[in-house]
């Protein structure tokens, strides 16, 4: 072998070596990411497209990285890191388990149409769903805190409904430490109910502890709650309470005929919620009605409410 060819042979290796290091300094550097990407499609090109758009600093390198060393799919992405070496980044952008469906659950929702919308939106079986959420559930109602949660794609309905117990709770537990000495279970669930009639009855996040409030203060005096949002618990979520319904429905949530709570949350609850059952406003508000601005009238005595009902009974005929 002449010694042109061994120097060629040599600076051949040395360039392979150095175009290696480059390559392997150019994955290691640093990218600042977002937390959830929705990826287009599953091709890499357009996924590389996508990334360009969203102002990552990315080229034809990271999308034969892709190519070679991923599966990417269209869909949700969680990337669990502000900040990674691009080589993981497009590793997690790439990889099935990283892939997620946002579902929100909404406040007030009841379970009933909770997992309806789990059915719809993740292809689940209904009847898996409701068999897993009997074997899970810690309460009756009220185990999901309404919020936005993000499902893995590989996940079944069991794993769902643990997923957004399990979620919720550990939220709860949290609340729950900044009031109490421990999580108690039982006396937690007396908040959710509260928590559950406060978030059917108010108009807003405002009138929330004002809700909480009148709640308080009639079962202090021993009066029934006398509150529509009690019935629509379950498969009557969203079905208007009329006088009849409350003459016929003879369960605990039917707070025109029964004292007290209802046994159970009446739906699933926000923070907002929760954080109303626990602090209520001090007032000495009996009475609530609903006025022309979708908001209500408070008021301590019921010759007043009566006043309430009679103003809003004319404006709703001056309509």
């Amino acid at each position: 072998m002449s010694r042109m060819v061994k120097k060629l042979i040599v600076a051949f290796i040395v360039a392979i070596l150095i175009t290696v290091v480059l390559i392997g300094i150019y994955f290691n550097t640093p990218i600042k990411t977002k937390q959830n990407l929705k990826l287009p499609s599953s091709n890499s090109s357009e996924i590389i497209d996508y990334l360009k758009d969203k102002n990552y600093s990315v080229n034809i390198l990271d999308r034969v990285f892709l190519d070679i060393f991923t599966t990417p799919k269209e869909g949700w992405v969680y990337i669990n890191k502000k900040e990674l070496p691009r080589y993981k980044f497009l590793k997690q952008v790439g990889s099935y388990a990283n892939h997620y469906t946002p579902i929100t659950i909404i406040p007030g929702e009841t379970t009933y149409f909770v997992l309806k919308m789990l059915e719809s939106k993740l292809n689940f079986n209904i009847n898996k769903l409701a068999i897993a959420y009997r074997d899970l559930a810690v309460y009756k109602e009220g185990n999901f805190l309404a919020n936005t949660y993000n499902i893995p794609i590989y996940f079944k309905e069991k794993d769902t409904i643990k997923f957004l117990i399990d979620k919720s709770f550990k939220e709860y537990k949290k609340i729950s430490n900044k009031y109490y000495d421990n999580f108690n279970k039982d006396n937690w669930k007396k908040i959710v109910i509260i928590a559950s009639i406060i978030q059917k009855e108010a108009a807003n996040k405002k009138e929330m502890p004002l809700i909480s409030s009148v709640i308080y203060n009639r079962l202090k005096k021993r009066m029934r709650l006398q509150m529509d949002g009690t019935l629509n618990y379950g498969k009557y979520s969203h079905t208007k309470v009329t006088p009849q319904r409350i003459k016929k429905d003879k369960s605990s949530y039917n707070t025109y005929k029964f004292k007290g709570l209802p046994k159970e949350p009446v739906c699933n609850v926000s923070i907002n919620a929760i954080n109303a059952a626990i602090n209520p406003t001090k007032t000495n508000y009996l009475y609530f009605m609903k006025n022309s601005k979708g908001t209500h009238n408070f008021s301590k005595e019921y010759k007043k409410h009566i006043q309430n009902i009679k103003l809003r009974k004319k404006e709703l005929i001056n309509k």
